[in-house]
């Protein structure tokens, strides 16, 4: 794939302003904006439209709400990588939880010669900054390190404003590789989760693959396929099979997201077995844009908002 040119670059920019406002954003140039004026920018940027954070009724603008006003000190233990394990051992068990093979503060502290010959590389306190090893001697050391040392510097937090991510220690976490010997991938099983209600599910499939496109697939808590489209990713071209365990893994969504006014819960199945992968608050940042949109209001009415504080005091909120 081509590089885009400064050039190249330059002219995006000059057709579409809003892109240079995003591109800033992503460079954390808009830090010393408070978190209310950063997601009102953010959300219009994204979403075409102003920010109602009065009365929200929507799914996303009732993320951004809860990005503001819903901050408890354990949320960052749960978006942490590593910390993580520790809940999910607590909740539902240490058999869901993938090996870790080691935890390090610097990439040089990573001694190479001691990890199998697979493994996964990743940061802990972002999205995204992940290696795949599936041969020890074709894997670029360099490239990883020139990557997740840049990371390591940045601040997830700034990106979105999400808040979970603004005290996660960075650090490099390597995990046991996992791949299903029939699917031969690690499909993705994300479920979207209301207090405890397992409302529905997005199955990511050719996430490994350098021949076919990223898929995205909607389905409802019974493994019905929704007619609903990705606005970033297609869906599969054959319908992703049902996994062989999924009604334990709604059961074990539901567990882990008891309590949360909203949250979601991955999973991956490996030849017949239950892993977790990570818990997101915000999915998307709280901009998920999904085609047709009649969706976002019916998952809106799902999420039932805390009272919030201001200045100390608590203000009722009446859920829309």
């Amino acid at each position: 794939m081509k590089k885009t040119s400064k050039v190249s670059k330059i002219k995006i920019f000059l057709k579409e302003p809003s892109k240079i406002i995003k591109y800033l954003m992503n460079k954390n140039c808009f830090w010393f904006l408070s978190d209310k004026t950063y997601v009102k920018m953010l959300y219009r940027l994204e979403m075409g439209k102003k920010l109602d954070l009065t009365s929200p009724r929507t799914f996303n603008e009732k993320l951004q709400w809860l990005k503001l006003y819903n901050r408890k000190p354990e949320y960052t233990n749960m978006v942490d990588k590593y910390e993580v394990k520790k809940y999910i051992e607590k909740v539902i068990g240490k058999e869901y939880i993938i090996p870790t093979l080691g935890i390090y503060d610097k990439f040089d502290d990573i001694d190479f010669s001691k990890l199998p010959n697979q493994f996964v590389i990743k940061c802990t306190h972002d999205g995204g900054s992940i290696f795949i090893c599936k041969n020890k001697k074709d894997f670029d050391i360099e490239s990883a390190r020139k990557k997740i040392n840049k990371k390591l510097k940045m601040n997830y937090y700034y990106h979105e404003r999400e808040w979970p991510y603004k005290n996660v220690k960075p650090r490099i976490i390597i995990e046991k590789y996992m791949e299903d010997k029939n699917d031969k991938e690690l499909r993705d099983y994300k479920f979207y989760c209301f207090d405890g209600y397992v409302k529905a599910l997005l199955v990511a499939t050719n996430r490994q693959s350098e021949t076919e496109e990223l898929a995205f697939d909607y389905f409802d808590n019974k493994y019905n396929h929704l007619k609903l489209t990705n606005h970033w990713h297609p869906n599969a071209k054959t319908i992703p099979h049902k996994p062989k365990q999924f009604e334990k893994m709604v059961e074990l969504a539901s567990k882990l997201s008891k309590g949360f006014p909203h949250i979601r819960v991955d999973f991956y199945e490996v030849n017949g077995e239950i892993y977790f992968g990570e818990l997101t608050f915000f999915d998307m940042g709280g901009t998920l844009k999904i085609h047709p949109d009649d969706w976002e209001l019916e998952w809106g009415n799902l999420i039932k908002l805390p009272d919030k504080k201001i200045n100390g005091k608590e203000v009722k909120l009446k859920n829309l």
